[in-house]
């Protein structure tokens, strides 16, 4: 190669980097705008409608009048950004799969919204039954999953760690399972499930392999979930309900598929995980043994309870999410490498 091509090698590379980094920024720019209009909007029509979140008779008891007159459903605005993700990714980057990687939030997302138009529509604390909703979660869980496994493989780790189908499709149910009630349980407190989502985000992209569609999906989520926070930082404006909390459950186990390590789930979901054990052991205690291990699970009203305001409890919660997640992810890398 002379002189001439290579010049014309490297002008073409900088021009297609240039390119890709502009529509990643308008991603990312377009997601917020949306995002913070959507949720607007969502806060219109449902104080216009008189429809709110009907909180639990056994729930903490604080704050009960306010959080019962704030509307919900803010995840709708999720599923709205995740399909203009697909259609741009589909014309801009000619990518078919991204109907896939995506139909597994938006799919999650489902589920839960008939959990919170359940509440709505009865007026009532309860929606899907938990075992009904279970059963769905796993036949989404289970189909999605199989048609990844069939499409692209599921690694455990970066291609670093491959494991046996008959191994991995399971895991991953579970692990898919899992994190929508994992999320689901955490988001209780005004910005705190969010927030944890941004700072997974965060430590997703320092270990994940990254491809084009994959750092688009990034922004995309990044641009909403700011816009989401914008609202929903204490005092709420907006929840994002189950719709959200399902949303973002399947969407962590969608960019670590994606991203070609499974087991990127575990830091992403440090807090996470630490509020759905703390909801299983106080289960497993009071229904075995007849007593509690904490004050009131999942973990983050137990605080609350203790007494410590609930910015507080966010605060030091997201705190610990960033540096578990991070030493996690750390941890992984050592283990099994870049």
């Amino acid at each position: 190669m002379d002189m001439g091509e290579a010049g014309t090698t490297n002008w073409l590379i900088f021009s297609f980097l240039l390119s890709f980094a502009g529509l990643v920024t308008v991603a990312g720019v377009l997601s917020l705008v949306g995002g913070l209009e959507l949720q607007n909007i969502l806060i219109s029509v449902q104080h216009r409608l008189r429809v709110s979140q009907v909180q639990k008779s056994y729930g903490v008891g604080i704050d009960v009048e306010i959080k019962a007159a704030t509307p919900t459903m803010g995840g709708v605005a999720f599923i709205v950004m995740a399909f203009a993700a697909i259609v741009a990714e589909v014309r801009l980057l000619v990518v078919n799969w991204s109907v896939l990687f995506w139909s597994l939030p938006v799919t999650c997302g489902a589920i839960g919204f008939w959990d919170d138009w359940l509440k709505v529509s009865r007026r009532s604390s309860e929606g899907f039954s938990s075992l009904g909703k279970l059963a769905v979660q796993v036949a989404v869980a289970s189909i999605w999953v199989t048609s990844a496994e069939a499409r692209f493989g599921l690694f455990a780790w970066r291609g670093a760690l491959d494991w046996p189908g008959w191994l991995a499709v399971p895991l991953t149910i579970l692990g898919t399972v899992g994190m929508m009630n994992a999320v689901n349980v955490t988001d209780g407190l005004d910005g705190l499930a969010g927030g944890a989502f941004l700072i997974s985000l965060g430590v997703l992209a320092c270990i994940l392999k990254l491809s084009p569609c994959l750092v688009v999906d990034f922004a995309v989520l990044l641009g909403t979930l700011t816009a989401f926070l914008f609202y929903n930082i204490r005092p709420a404006r907006i929840f994002m309900g189950d719709t959200g909390s399902h949303f973002l459950g399947g969407a962590l186990v969608m960019l670590c598929v994606e991203g070609g390590a499974v087991l990127a789930l575990i830091p992403a979901g440090f807090i996470f995980g630490l509020e759905l054990l703390s909801s299983a052991v106080q289960i497993i205690a009071i229904r075995g043994f007849g007593r509690k291990v904490f004050r009131m699970a999942p973990l983050h009203h137990h605080f609350q309870r203790m007494g410590w305001d609930e910015t507080k409890v966010t605060g030091r919660f997201l705190a610990i999410h960033a540096v578990g997640a991070s030493l996690t992810a750390a941890l992984c890398v050592l283990v099994f490498g870049r």
